[in-house]
């Protein structure tokens, strides 16, 4: 006999007191406490031993706070790598070669030592570690390092340094050099905020009662172990009570994001939202999910290029219209492909890959309409320019011109303009969001939310962020940002800090202030790093 409660099965079968779907929602660390307890019983002893060294693999990688019945698509990706490191710990096999793409990805430093210890032991074990990172601390530990460089695109691709730390000093070429052996001061100003948000009794998941400002007019970075109630106060609470305020609705919420709250019945009371007009929430969420969509397509400035081509002398005479330079219309794409340049390959048990169309070659457009030519080059020509080159090439076509130095702005130039969005990265997905808001006429009262906006980019390209997003700031807009990168919290203007632990350890405003007020008030887990940073730039 089986009953059902909010969906969820649940059998009469107790343990601990508790049926197997309550046991489940238990964060892991409170599950290995309710355990402990039934450890005396002769019957459990050997299952209840297993489960614990399981959990506590799990919580030495900073994974306590997760509860077992947690869906797998709202992990992320650093949480599920972890995962998978979990599991390495309890295997006996030695002489492995484990490959890890940015460990680090989304951890706050405190859990970023912890990942580190677990790496040494199993190095330890008789096992390689080939890791990629852009995180100083992971690099700093390595015996090994091979800097990729010295730019991105076109501008990289050739290894600067391969050996021990040490001999990276003497690597001219090196971007990353600066950032491990002389990093430079963190990005940011001090300014004074033009009013608050006040948010009062904010109870979702382990916010209980809690009370947070998030001042107007500046740069604030909130702070905090990994499930310490960010993401839930900030774009589950904040934006979702600003959305709400405004009128509007969220154009996409994926598996991986918090969902939108219902605020009149999370918060008490809020105050001093009449002082938004916009709300911006930029993530490194792909800008599109086929070849289709491009870097050109997103930020307009295709739309001035398919003008440039429509009135040259051969397109006016065989009137074609700009319509005739889209690839996503009948006329002048290719039709084989339909214009995405790349045509879908089916695979039997394995996810569909991409391969160049064998009509057009990738040029998306068919013959005809290649015939036409701007400054001698075709619309397929253009697309496959840089945006370096591009600024160059279009340095007098000001509707152009504008977006173009834009993305340059952002560190952008080596993108190719028809670089499709399957082929971005998040950080520089994310990037050409922000460039495209900065395009716009309309500035000042917007509130930009921003989750974790510095995991995958290198140290260099947060320098670049940072900048941009104190552009928006002396625009007259507010920009808060989830991080767990201290060069960033310490660039800001103001910081709140949350915790002291995750899951049902966290939920609490530990501190808030000023960087050098955070970093002073010695609370939680983010102060001594915070600290570290502030005095190695000071």
């Amino acid at each position: 006999m089986r009953k059902r409660t909010h969906g969820r099965p649940i059998s009469d079968s107790t343990f601990a007191g508790a049926n197997i779907a309550d046991l489940a929602a238990l964060p892991l660390t409170v599950l290995a406490e309710k355990l402990r307890a039934e450890q005396d019983d002769s019957v459990a002893r050997v299952v209840v031993e297993d489960l614990l060294a399981r959990i506590e693999a799990l919580a030495e990688l900073g994974l306590g706070y997760l509860a077992m019945d947690r869906a797998t698509p709202t992990l992320s990706a650093g949480e599920l790598q972890r995962l998978r490191l979990a599991a390495t710990l309890r295997s006996t096999l030695f002489g492995v070669v484990y490959v890890l793409d940015e460990p680090s990805a989304g951890l706050h430093p405190d859990d970023t030592q912890a990942l580190l210890r677990v790496l040494d032991r199993i190095r330890a074990a008789g096992n390689s570690l080939l890791v990629v990172e852009h995180e100083p601390e992971i690099i700093r530990h390595s015996d090994w390092l091979v800097d990729v460089g010295p730019g991105a695109g076109e501008h990289g691709g050739r290894v600067l340094y391969s050996g021990p730390l040490d001999g990276l000093r003497t690597s001219a070429d090196s971007v990353t050099r600066a950032h491990l052996f002389d990093p430079p001061a963190p990005v940011g100003k001090r300014r004074t905020p033009a009013g608050k948000i006040e948010l009062r009794g904010v109870s979702r998941h382990n916010l209980v009662e809690t009370d947070v400002d998030f001042p107007l007019g500046v740069f604030t970075a909130v702070t905090g172990v990994s499930g310490s109630g960010k993401t839930t106060l900030v774009t589950g609470i904040l934006a979702a009570a600003v959305r709400d305020h405004l009128g509007a609705s969220r154009s996409h919420v994926g598996d991986d994001e918090e969902p939108a709250a219902d605020t009149s019945r999370h918060v008490r009371s809020i105050t001093g939202l009449d002082a938004i007009n916009r709300l911006v929430e930029v993530d490194q969420r792909p800008i599109g999910r086929t070849p289709r969509s491009n870097l050109a397509t997103y930020t307009g400035l295709f739309d001035g290029v398919r003008k440039l081509f429509a009135a040259t002398d051969e397109a006016r005479r065989r009137k074609y219209s700009a319509g005739r330079f889209s690839f996503n219309v009948d006329g002048g794409r290719c039709e084989t492909c339909q214009g995405e340049g790349a045509v879908a390959v089916e695979l039997l048990f394995l996810p569909s890959s991409y391969s160049p169309c064998p009509a057009c070659h990738g040029a998306r457009y068919n013959p005809e309409t290649l015939e036409i030519r701007y400054r001698d080059k075709s619309i397929a020509d253009v697309l496959a320019l840089t945006v370096d080159d591009a600024r160059g090439f279009f340095a007098d076509v000001p509707a152009v011109a504008r977006s173009l130095e834009t993305l340059h702005d952002v560190g952008l130039s080596y993108l190719t303009l028809g670089q499709p969005a399957t082929e971005l990265s998040g950080g520089e997905a994310q990037r050409i969001k922000l460039a495209t808001e900065l395009q716009r006429t309309r500035r000042g009262h917007t509130l930009f939310v921003l989750d974790e906006p510095t995991t995958g980019l290198h140290p260099a390209d947060v320098e670049v962020l940072m900048r941009l997003l104190h552009v928006l700031v002396d625009a007259g807009n507010t920009v808060v940002v989830i991080e767990h990168d201290m060069t960033v919290a310490a660039g800001a203007d103001h910081v709140i800090d949350l915790g002291p632990g995750g899951g049902d350890e966290g939920g609490s405003v530990v501190a808030v202030g000023a960087p050098a007020e955070v970093a002073r008030a010695g609370a939680g887990r983010t102060a001594p790093y915070l600290r570290e940073v502030l005095e190695t730039a000071g």
